[in-house]
């Protein structure tokens, strides 16, 4: 048989294209179209005829974890576009910087038509920024300018101390709310609330969950996807940022007229879309964001098509603006329907606007959300949807959309996969662990008969090992709750593990605090040259131990000692005491236990500032050639070891491993993940022999099967 051989002209692509191109498709990922989102700001001002500028500004924390690194790397884009990014210190100062980019042409003359401002924080910081968002939404948006809101809900604490959902953060300052569906919505969606901020002269909040967030799609890039040629209501109405203004009338002009003209846009800005039976419809269901992309998945599951939906007179409506809700819209959207099916993950949110906007209609449809018709729950308050569970909601609330033969087979698989997982064996948990050669293996131990109490980071994961952590707090209130116990506790004195980079970004006044209540309580402050567990960001261009120490001396702090794994590098240098203040000692790892002894017979607040670099960010920079890569190999001869496990006690370190041996249970070294801290040979064990110059033996290759001249058509 002769092959086709078929030729294809490659277009010419770059990475950069879903940066610059305005049009065509571009593969990327919601970070990444958050990225596009100020550059396709820009493009459309400068179509306008407007010279715009933007500023954005936030902290980092998952699902928006990565947001700073992608603008860095888009930097020169940026700059082209008088697009400035400026990472926050927190989240509040952050929105505060944020709000003076809307105050531009209050403060004199500029050059620019407008600034538009993007501000981002995980969940918590939202909370933690409310007074800000609070005065900013009141104070207004300006007319040229107009801010989004970014939160990064993380709904299932995947990566989190507890549950993220800011819905209602943002609507008790009076935000209007938008919840992109698909990585096609961030961007689309983030132009819209930047229209929407201008026209209303309100800020908009913008949900970014894990599923779309860390999510990639092939995006349309078209720049006049989103039109902008919105009708004026009101031509006197002046609902932007001014100076002086009262603060009575602001709260006034919020309700009264900007909330109103975020409903209006709502209606004929096309962010909310009805589909399904235009007539004849006798249920409803209503649903935005990621519980959207559930149930069109569990629709899909169930063999239930838009034909089958009009078929059953089956009316939806995907809403991307989740608050407020707009009467006119509710009203037609359920006129003639019996049932309404409100689909949306924590609490009802939707449901309850719903049922307020109904009350008193006549016919009024059921509204079925959190309590199904039984009374009893349909859709949890708690976690987060599925399509597995949003197909057994549509059982349980509209049975006759599940009636077909490959419906019931379909829900009665998941019936049957449900059952199979509640009746099977419990599996071993896989405990979260620090990596090998972490900082934290040597920092979060104790003395004895002490307990700690963890704070925000990846020292956060000691609570699941044997080292007498207790409890937490949030970002930021480290220690502070031994304010509130050590009156009432016959214990004399605590540990408080405290990042540096929470230090850097409010941990300081926790530390503040503990002085100025004359506590007993010592901090170990983890300093650990990048924040981790976002991908190793560097916290500041210029934040020392020499710094740190300085300020907390200058705070009231007792007395300071330095700890790391390599003291030499302080006295190695030119300046006296390695740069640290007079009276500060600088010691060796091996030191911790008798240091923190010390401090915790020191009254008053102490602090332990442990310096080593995280063992991850060290992977990486030897990778890059920005840091030298020890030249040494620890290895267990297994002939000598007696599996006493002395190693993995002192190094608490998950490279080394189990070995199973004729002769029992011995431990090995994995060298593929082993980042040479070295600690496992600090053990009293003769079967340890450290090795200069070699290398792993590379495992002998399979051979590589002769590959076609002409490769198959994709």
């Amino acid at each position: 048989m002769r092959h086709q051989t078929t030729t294809q002209t490659l277009a010419d692509v770059s990475l950069d294209d879903k940066y610059v191109n305005t049009q065509g498709l571009a593969f990327m990922s919601g970070m990444q179209a958050l990225v596009r989102l100020p550059l396709t700001l820009h493009e459309r001002g400068l179509r306008a005829g407007k010279k715009l500028g933007g500023y954005i500004s936030g902290y980092r924390g998952s699902p928006v974890g990565s947001y700073d690194m992608a603008l860095w790397a888009a930097q020169a884009h940026l700059d082209a576009r008088n697009i400035t990014f400026q990472a926050g210190v927190n989240e509040e100062l952050a929105a505060t910087a944020v709000w003076g980019s809307q105050q531009v042409h209050l403060l004199g003359d500029s050059a620019f038509d407008g600034v538009f401002g993007l501000w981002y924080g995980k969940a918590p910081g939202v909370d933690r920024s409310i007074d800000v968002l609070r005065h900013a939404n009141q104070a207004g948006s300006s007319p040229q300018g107009g801010v989004l809101a970014i939160a990064g809900d993380d709904p299932n604490a995947v990566s989190s101390t507890v549950t993220g959902c800011s819905d209602y953060d943002f609507v008790s300052v009076g935000m209007p709310v938008l919840y992109p569906a698909s990585v096609q919505d961030m961007l689309d969606f983030g132009v819209m609330g930047i229209e929407l901020s201008r026209y209303s002269g309100c800020w908009v909040g913008f949900k970014a969950v894990t599923d779309m967030a860390e999510s990639s799609a092939i995006v349309d890039l078209d720049i006049h996807r989103v039109r902008a040629d919105w009708p004026e209501l009101n031509q006197a109405a002046d609902v932007h940022i001014r100076w002086p203004d009262h603060r009575v009338e602001q709260e006034r002009r919020l309700y009264e007229v900007k909330l109103a003209r975020a409903k209006a846009f709502a209606r004929f800005s096309g962010i909310n879309q009805i589909t399904g039976a235009a007539t004849g419809a006798r249920t409803g269901i209503i649903s935005a964001g990621k519980p959207w992309a559930d149930l069109m998945q569990a629709l899909h599951d169930l063999g239930l098509g838009e034909d089958d939906l009009v078929r059953l007179g089956v009316r939806l409506l995907k809403l991307g603006m989740i608050y407020p809700l707009d009467a006119q819209q509710i009203q037609a959207f359920t006129q003639g329907l019996d049932a309404v099916l409100v689909v949306e993950e924590k609490r009802g949110l939707i449901e309850d606007q719903l049922k307020s906007i109904l009350f008193g209609s006549a016919p009024c449809p059921v509204v079925l959300g959190k309590l199904g018709r039984d009374g009893h729950t349909l859709i949890p308050q708690h976690g987060e949807t599925s399509p597995a569970l949003l197909a057994q909601v549509l059982a349980r609330s509209l049975p006759d959309l599940v009636s077909s033969p490959a419906a019931q087979s379909r829900l009665a698989l998941l019936h049957a996969k449900a059952q199979a997982l509640q009746n099977a064996p419990a599996l071993a948990a896989r405990t979260p662990f620090f990596c090998s050669g972490c900082p934290h293996n040597s920092s979060t131990q104790l003395p004895e008969g002490s307990i700690a109490l963890a704070g925000i980071g990846c020292h956060w994961l000691a609570l699941f090992m044997d080292r007498h952590t207790e409890t937490f707090s949030q970002m930021g209130g480290e220690g502070v709750s031994w304010l509130g116990a050590m009156n009432f506790s016959s214990r004399p004195h605590v540990f408080a593990n405290l990042g540096d980079g929470t230090y850097h970004h409010s941990g300081v006044l926790a530390v503040r605090a503990a002085v100025y209540a004359k506590a007993n309580i010592s901090y170990k402050l983890l300093y650990n040259d990048a924040v981790a567990m976002t991908g190793g960001q560097a916290i500041s261009d210029s934040f020392t131990p020499q710094q740190i120490v300085a300020q907390l001396l200058a705070e009231g702090v007792g007395q300071v000692v330095v700890a790391s794994d390599h003291p030499e590098k302080y006295r190695q240098m030119a300046a006296p005491n390695g740069g640290f203040p007079t009276g500060v000692t600088l010691h060796g790892r091996d030191e911790l236990d008798h240091l923190q002894r010390k401090l915790r017979e020191t009254a008053g607040v102490t602090v332990l500032l442990y310096d080593q670099t995280c063992a991850a960010e060290k992977r990486r920079r030897r990778k890059r050639g920005t840091l030298a890569d020890p030249d040494v190999r620890a290895f267990i001869n297994e002939a000598v070891c007696e599996g006493c496990g002395d190693c993995s006690v002192q190094s608490n370190c998950i490279s080394v491993e189990p070995l199973e041996t004729e002769l029992g249970r011995k431990r090995q070294i994995n060298q593929s993940s082993c980042n040479k801290d070295t600690q496992c040979v600090d053990g009293f064990c003769p079967s340890f022999v450290t090795l200069a110059g070699a290398r792993p033996r590379q495992s002998a290759r399979a051979p590589q099967q002769a590959r076609s001249a002409t490769p198959p058509m994709p």
